[in-house]
């Protein structure tokens, strides 16, 4: 809590600043800035390090529907800077716990609308992919379509498997392929979604199939950044091995 005081403080003394500048430059040219010296780069990359957290975190605010007033914003900055603050110390931690609060309340708000609004989306592009020629049920709800198949065996659930892959949202956004970083990924069957679990046992070694899962079979309500709570993923998964016999020779 205290960081997010000192960096509300921080971002308001820097509206002022700029403000200022604003006003200065409208008045006169605005003086070159020199950046030949260490400390000449140390200070203004301190003020590029500030703006740069400032403007990412007003429009992260005034995107949830908290706009901060940045008159007084500058007002409070220069009255503090003359001795005139018009509110203590207390109360300002005070009104700035509060805008926390706030903020994490509005931030909950809209993390439930987007899962609330996923989980829809995912119902309905299943029920439409589910329709399309090629496309396989599983009673669990898994889709899968096979692209190409192979001839060799297919894992169980306690085997190590070699795949090649890429996942994406029902959008198009990809969020992971081991094809980008051109290295396959090794992996228990049991260390993973449940979609892949069932679905790469689907499989025969050298086979490339399409698994569409339902979120419920993937990460649920999780939020995981690039993938949204409650997503339906799409994964384009090639089964180049299966290592569990290796291992267990190895360890032998």
């Amino acid at each position: 809590m205290k960081q997010t005081i000192k960096l509300s403080l921080i971002a308001a003394s820097v509206l002022a600043l700029t403000a200022c500048n604003q006003k200065a430059e409208a008045e006169q040219k605005p003086a070159e800035v020199k950046l030949e010296t260490e400390l000449q780069q140390q200070a203004y990359g301190i003020g590029a390090s500030v703006g740069n957290f400032l403007q990412k975190d007003l429009a992260d605010k005034k995107e949830i529907g908290v706009e901060l007033d940045q008159e007084l914003l500058m007002r409070g900055f220069k009255d503090a800077l003359a001795g005139e603050a018009k509110l203590d110390e207390a109360k300002i931690r005070e009104v700035l716990t509060a805008l926390d609060t706030t903020v994490r309340a509005k931030q909950a708000e809209k993390a439930e609308a987007l899962a609330k609004e996923s989980k829809e989306k995912g119902i309905q592009y299943l029920a439409d992919n589910a329709k399309k020629e090629g496309v396989t049920v599983t009673e669990s709800g898994l889709q899968y379509e096979v692209i190409s198949a192979g001839e060799g065996k297919k894992p169980v659930a306690t085997d190590v498997v070699k795949v090649h892959y890429k996942g994406t949202l029902i959008d198009g956004t990809e969020f992971d392929s081991s094809y980008s970083r051109n290295e396959p990924a090794t992996f228990g069957l049991q260390q993973v979604i449940k979609g892949w679990t069932e679905g790469l046992q689907l499989m025969n070694e050298g086979a490339k199939f399409k698994f569409t899962i339902p979120s419920e079979l993937a990460y649920g309500e999780r939020d995981l950044g690039k993938i949204p709570a409650n997503s339906t993923l799409v994964f384009e998964v090639e089964l180049l091995e299966i290592q569990q016999e290796k291992q267990a020779a190895a360890a032998e």
